[in-house]
């Protein structure tokens, strides 16, 4: 199998980043390298940095060949992704995600389930693409969209289909700060040494019983999304 997710352990911080060599697009061998990042994150008790190569493009969402190329793989590989950023938001140590590069469809919902976002201040896109290219939008990404993006960015955001531009990907809800793409992953790890610092039991116990309500929704919403017989 391809390598297309690195794994690095140092002083609590897990620096886990993507790299498929273009747009890291996310597929079931992506997502299972990812996922099994996560479980050594885990095992380490560190507080996870997600990125990509050298701190650029983040994702530009799912594999497209595989979504095109009938319903049941589009279907499958919708719930792998709903599934991993469902994993983001229940995970009992903090996720911080960097980018100084692109984030689109899956790319940008990924964002969206991590803790804090950190992302490049200058030449990056995000956002929800699905409309752009055909695809209805799914339970899980309207109710995820819902929770974490502004109001008055929603229908822009979901509905629209219109990736933004660093500082209004900002105030639309995807990144917390910005920073120059060269010290996106300085900052990253800057941030999760401090978070290390936070009481983790504490922590864990605030966002799963902060996100009770969320988590019943999205997982409600996955199970919807495998009834689909075509991504319309």
């Amino acid at each position: 199998m391809t390598k297309l997710v690195t794994y690095t352990f140092e002083d609590g911080v897990a620096l886990i980043q993507m790299d498929d060599g273009k747009a890291n697009v996310l597929s079931p061998n992506m997502f299972e390298q990812l996922n099994a990042a996560f479980d050594k994150a885990e095992a380490d008790e560190a507080v996870v940095v997600l990125t990509g190569r050298d701190g650029g493009v983040f994702s530009g969402g799912f594999d497209l060949s595989i979504m095109m190329s009938g319903p049941e793989a589009a279907v499958a590989l919708t719930g792998q992704g709903s599934r991993f950023a469902l994993r983001i938001l229940q995970h009992p140590f903090p996720v911080i995600a960097a980018t100084g590069g692109h984030a689109i469809a899956m790319g940008a919902f990924t964002l969206l389930a991590c803790d804090y976002r950190i992302g490049g201040d200058a030449g990056t896109k995000t956002g929800l693409n699905e409309t752009q290219i055909g695809m209805t939008m799914h339970h899980f990404g309207i109710e995820l969209a819902r929770e974490f993006i502004p109001k008055n960015y929603l229908n822009r955001s979901m509905i629209n289909g219109e990736i933004f531009s660093p500082e209004d990907a900002k105030l639309a809800g995807y990144y917390d700060i910005l920073v120059a793409k060269d010290a996106v992953i300085d900052t990253a790890k800057a941030s999760a040494k401090m978070m290390a610092m936070l009481n983790m039991r504490a922590f864990k116990g605030t966002k799963l019983k902060s996100r009770e309500a969320l988590i019943a929704k999205l997982e409600w919403a996955i199970d919807e999304d495998s009834k689909m017989s075509v991504l319309e």
